[in-house]
């Protein structure tokens, strides 16, 4: 019995004595959206589709967390998987196709749009078979989105079964012949957007007939009356359009008649006159429409414009916008009735209308034209010098060297260099001498200029002056000489071009590194460029955690204070956070607070952000696009560009939807309020200041004191 007990104590010691099992492992917690959100926009802003080991062990990376994308299109998270997926068509890379492929499959219909729009952005005709599968996909979306893909890689053979899917949508979705002509509603219904990105893929794809068959009837007219049918039209300019041209001109409405008016100008059709004539009243009341009118009759050339025109110039009040178009229609069509007119617009005070003037009266009257010039003192205004530069050929080589030769010796730059152009143009003795000093100027754009002359008149003694010129221009803060310079001598002399264009690939500033691998890839399809990635961008990588980026809790406001008054833009900080950190960032610094808007075309845009103020500006530097899928509707603001990824600080809001825009510039904002305000800015008009309230605080140019206006109701994100 005892021994029993004593075994049993042993026993129970021994069990006590034991190790005891650990418990489980825990997986660790996935890591929280904002974090994976950084790593996104870190890779994405490089362009690369994953991080290096020396990138992920950067301080303040975090390897674990999104150091690949296409890893990441396997989340369990569909916003992350579509994120991860819009990510990758930014960068860009062919390596992207077969992943986003997949994923046209997934679940998620919104995971499946974005793997389509995504593969658009790629661009690789190589993703045509899925996404001609993804056209039969269940979802309304996913096929519009599959089509616009498409559309964007120029699938040229998609075209029929696009125009099915546009067809189909004409006979199924009843509301769409309900739309009124005018409405610029986003989104629409799911079947209604399907329809708009297919009838845009088709324009792309220059595809009249499948167009015509899905939305014409028998006799040419539409069968659907929405604008975007009109765009499509216009934006084909072949003839066979003319009968719906003109029925969308005459239906009424805005958008519709802006867009037919285009497109009769555009294909020079005289049966337009007729119905464009009524529209160019003085007692027209929208201002897009009139101005549409007034240049379409321009383009189309016929004198019975003219009358018209000259009645409208007379008029009272007639908006200023307006009236420069009508100075352009007139001078276009050499309406010689319209040179005392043209004589008092030379008076104006306002630089654009004396600039136009000058220009319509050259085409007109050039005699006329000297004989006024001689009596006058040179305009104190640069652009109206630098116009009288660009209509100096018209006079003739002889008449024209007198003015030019004053010109090139001007002091702003901006006209020294319409100069160099204008001296080309005539063919002036001893030119190839002076493009070739032009290279050595100390103005970026000069030498810009004088690189893409010396190219078009192939004068390849200049090519080692090329050389020198592109050494010189590594000091600038602007990419605009470098690139011009790299694209003259490739063109020139590709024994030059080749140690430029090696050189180029490492360049601080990534649209040029862009601009030297295209141009080595036209000249050997096989040259190695992946050494331009990743792409510099200028940020730490703990900037892409910035709350203000990827978890603001409303979109910011941006309050833009003009000359003609105040236009409040709501910023679209989750499809571009990046150009809104830019645009925020600049705001910041006072940069635009006196900047004069640079374009204004009444149908089309307003344009500002360039403090040189003829389009060749920026902030010396470049960001990356963020194309995304909003539309370019009125009042959306987008990034301008010379090509792909070269947004710094002008910007644009439309005045009219620009289909043609979209999926090529960022969208980052669009106008809430004060859109009248951007209808009425002119050439000139000043930017006073900048301010953008986030929800919390403002952010506007140094040395100003807040006074900041009653804020609505912020939009969440």
């Amino acid at each position: 019995m005892m021994r029993t007990v004593v075994c049993l104590a042993l026993v129970a010691m021994a069990a006590a004595c034991a190790p005891k099992p650990l418990p489980a492992p825990q997986a660790p917690a996935a890591p929280p959206w904002d974090q994976k959100l950084a790593a996104i926009l870190r890779l994405e802003d490089a362009r690369v589709l994953r991080a290096s080991a020396a990138e992920a062990l950067a301080p303040g990376a975090s390897p674990a967390v999104g150091a690949d994308l296409v890893a990441l299109l396997a989340d369990s998270e569909g916003r992350v998987r579509r994120r991860a997926a819009l990510a990758i068509g930014r960068v860009g890379l062919s390596e992207g196709i077969d992943p986003l492929a997949a994923l046209l499959t997934d679940g998620d219909p919104e995971v499946r749009q974005m793997a389509a729009f995504a593969l658009g952005l790629i661009g690789d005709v190589r993703a045509s078979g899925a996404l001609l599968t993804a056209l039969g996909d269940r979802d309304p979306l996913v096929q519009g989105r599959a089509a616009q893909a498409l559309g964007m890689i120029g699938a040229t053979s998609a075209a029929p079964q696009i125009g099915q899917v546009v067809a189909a949508r004409v006979r199924e979705e009843s509301s769409l012949r309900r739309l009124a002509p005018d409405d610029l509603s986003h989104p629409q219904a799911p079947g209604v957007e399907s329809f708009r990105l297919g009838l845009y893929a088709l324009v792309r794809l220059k595809a009249w007939d499948a167009l015509a068959a899905a939305v014409l009837d028998a006799r040419g007219e539409p069968i659907v009356g929405w604008w975007p049918v009109a765009y499509a039209v216009q934006r084909l300019e072949d003839v066979r359009g003319v009968p719906a041209l003109l029925a969308f001109a005459r239906a009424g409405g805005v958008e519709p008649v802006v867009l037919a008016a285009r497109g009769l100008g555009q294909l020079r059709e005289r049966r337009g006159v007729d119905v464009l004539l009524p529209l160019v009243a003085p007692s027209q009341p929208n201002v897009r429409v009139l101005a549409g009118a007034v240049r379409a009759l321009g383009s189309i050339g016929d004198p019975r414009a003219v009358p018209a025109l000259i009645e409208l110039l007379r008029a009272s009040g007639l908006d200023d916008n307006v009236r420069l178009e009508v100075v352009e229609a007139l001078g276009a069509l050499k309406a010689r009735e319209a040179v005392p007119l043209l004589l008092d617009e030379i008076a104006s005070r306002w630089p654009a209308m004396r600039a136009q003037a000058w220009r319509a009266l050259a085409r007109i009257d050039s005699d006329t034209l000297l004989l006024v010039l001689s009596g006058r003192d040179a305009d104190g205004h640069w652009a109206v010098r630098a116009e009288l530069a660009a209509v100096a050929p018209s006079l003739g080589a002889e008449r024209a060297a007198p003015l030019l030769a004053l010109l090139e010796r001007d002091g702003d730059t901006r006209v020294r260099a319409a100069a160099i152009e204008a001296l080309v143009e005539v063919g002036s003795p001893g030119v190839d001498a002076a493009l070739v000093t032009a290279l050595g100027d100390d103005d970026l754009v000069v030498r810009a200029t004088a690189a893409r002359l010396i190219a078009r008149r192939k004068a390849r003694p200049a090519a080692a002056a090329l050389a020198a010129a592109y050494e010189r221009s590594k000091g600038d803060d602007s990419y605009v000489a470098r690139a011009a310079i790299l694209a003259a001598a490739s063109e020139l002399d590709p024994a030059v071009a080749a140690p430029l264009l090696r050189d180029a690939l490492g360049d601080r500033d990534w649209a040029v590194r862009r601009r030297a691998a295209d141009l080595l890839r036209a000249a050997d399809p096989t040259a190695d460029v992946r050494g331009i990635r990743p792409a510099p961008t200028g940020r730490a990588v703990e900037a892409y955690g910035d709350p203000a980026i990827v978890s603001p809790p409303f979109s910011p406001r941006a309050f833009i204070d003009t000359s003609q008054g105040t236009i409040t833009i709501e910023l679209a900080v989750n499809d571009a956070p990046l150009t809104v950190r830019n645009f925020v960032d600049l705001v910041g610094r006072g940069f635009f607070d006196g900047v004069a808007v640079h374009r204004v075309v009444p149908t089309f845009v307003v344009q500002d952000g360039d403090p040189r103020g003829d389009g060749e500006g920026g902030p010396g530097y470049t960001i990356r696009d963020e194309i995304n899928e909003r539309p370019y509707l009125r009042g959306t603001v987008g990034m301008a560009l010379d090509w792909a990824d070269t947004g710094g600080s002008q910007f644009f809001i439309t005045l009219g939807p620009q289909p043609h825009l979209d999926a090529r510039y960022t969208v980052f904002g669009h106008v809430i309020d004060g859109m009248e305000v951007a209808d009425r800015l002119r050439r000139f008009d000043v930017i006073e200041r900048v301010r953008v309230w986030d929800g919390v605080s403002w952010t506007e140019g140094p040395d100003r004191e807040s006074r900041g206006p009653s804020v609505p109701p912020m939009a969440t994100r």
